[in-house]
């Protein structure tokens, strides 16, 4: 008898990717009011075991937040998981806000409960592939192969977010950028990592929010960006990007850029480059990528290479990471120029508190509650003194 603690059956995991042009990015999406994910994580997961590139962007999304985070990301596709009785509404209105944003020819694939006979519908809107319940792991895989086209130089829409998008993608994959792409150092670029759970992409998410609050009543603050690492496989080179699901895209809208990026070890190859094409995407002042923050693997002690890429390093803790002895070991605590104590409604943050005055010296410690937005304005004030 299978009950919902029955784990899911697994998928081999193999590279089924290596002959393409580049690893596949699928953006992952639930539009309407539908709150279950466990389904759209067993594909995310089978996808990323193919050696696939997976961005989850979350629940609740709009046709609107899917398109602008398909854009954004350079996606080779998106795959939209509908709830019943929405996919007819949704859909189109899918298709036109890719349009809207300059990326109509992104294919767009529907799973779900997907009635037979409103398949040729969808069909017949733009949707490139229907996936109605029963559909096989392999079969997606398949289609995810099937979308997947070579890169080109310049995105043919002209919309130059979108061409920022594709630049990004090619100087990752160490490829040819345009040779008119303009660079410009944005006024602060900063680092944010920290140990896994430490609360690091909700703390960036809020952040940015706060941060384009403020650039709406004082245009003159410029807009802000983010560039997320997440790691790669070693075994089939796929990944499942998921900090951009911290965001909430419906409220932003466009007003912040957000890349997710794929790496193994600590591997910042073109860093510097990408955070200069986003300093370069806009000439006119409010729109002017002027802050960007660059989120970490944050995978250990001994991950400390971003200093040597961002202007201030902040380094995220929590409660019970460990006693004074670990404060005194040399690593990640030694290239913070900021502190933050997040999760500090939880127990043991007084003790944590403490410890760290021992080691900061003269460096500034700061306390959040990212989940909440506490502490948050205060943490911006400091970063864009």
């Amino acid at each position: 008898m299978t009950t919902l603690s029955t784990p899911t059956s697994e998928f081999e995991k193999k590279d089924r990717c290596a002959d393409l042009d580049h690893r596949p990015r699928i953006l992952l999406g639930k539009m309407g009011l539908d709150g279950h994910d466990r389904g759209v994580k067993v594909i995310a997961r089978a996808l990323r075991d193919s050696g696939v590139h997976v961005i989850y962007s979350g629940l609740w999304q709009t046709p609107a937040s899917l398109a602008i985070s398909a854009r954004d990301e350079d996606c080779d596709l998106i795959a939209a998981s509908m709830m019943s009785n929405s996919h007819l509404t949704l859909g189109p209105r899918l298709m036109e806000q890719m349009d809207k944003v300059g990326r109509k020819d992104v294919p767009v694939l529907m799973g779900g409960i997907l009635p037979q006979e409103d398949i040729p519908k969808l069909k017949a809107m733009g949707v490139r592939q229907c996936f109605p319940t029963g559909t096989g792991l392999q079969e997606i895989v398949d289609a995810v192969r099937e979308c997947t086209v070579a890169y080109t130089q310049t995105v043919d829409s002209g919309d130059p977010t979108s061409q920022l998008a594709r630049d990004i993608s090619l100087l990752h994959e160490q490829r040819e950028v345009r040779a008119d792409a303009v660079r410009r150092r944005p006024t602060r670029v900063i680092g944010v990592t920290g140990s896994p759970g430490a609360g690091k992409s909700t703390l960036v998410a809020q952040l940015v929010g706060e941060h384009t609050r403020r650039a709406k009543k004082d245009p003159a603050l410029g807009r802000c960006a983010v560039v997320a690492f997440d790691p790669k496989s070693p075994i089939t080179g796929g990944a499942l990007l998921g900090d951009r699901l911290r965001v909430d895209f419906n409220a932003l809208g466009d007003r912040v850029f957000y890349r997710s990026l794929a790496i193994r070890g600590e591997d910042y190859h073109g860093l510097d480059e990408i955070v200069e094409l986003i300093g370069g995407a806009s000439d006119k002042p409010e729109d002017t990528y002027t802050t960007v923050f660059v989120e970490t693997v944050g995978a250990g002690q001994n991950e400390t290479r971003i200093r040597d890429h961002v202007d201030q390093t902040m380094v995220v803790l929590t409660p019970g990471m460990g006693d004074s002895v670990q404060m005194d070991k040399a690593g990640i605590l030694e290239i913070a120029d900021l502190f933050v104590c997040n999760k500090a409604d939880h127990p043991g943050e007084n003790d944590l508190v403490r410890d760290l005055r021992d080691v900061a010296g003269k460096r500034q410690i700061r306390e959040t509650v990212a989940t909440r937005g506490q502490g948050v304005p205060e943490l911006l004030d400091l970063l864009l003194t």
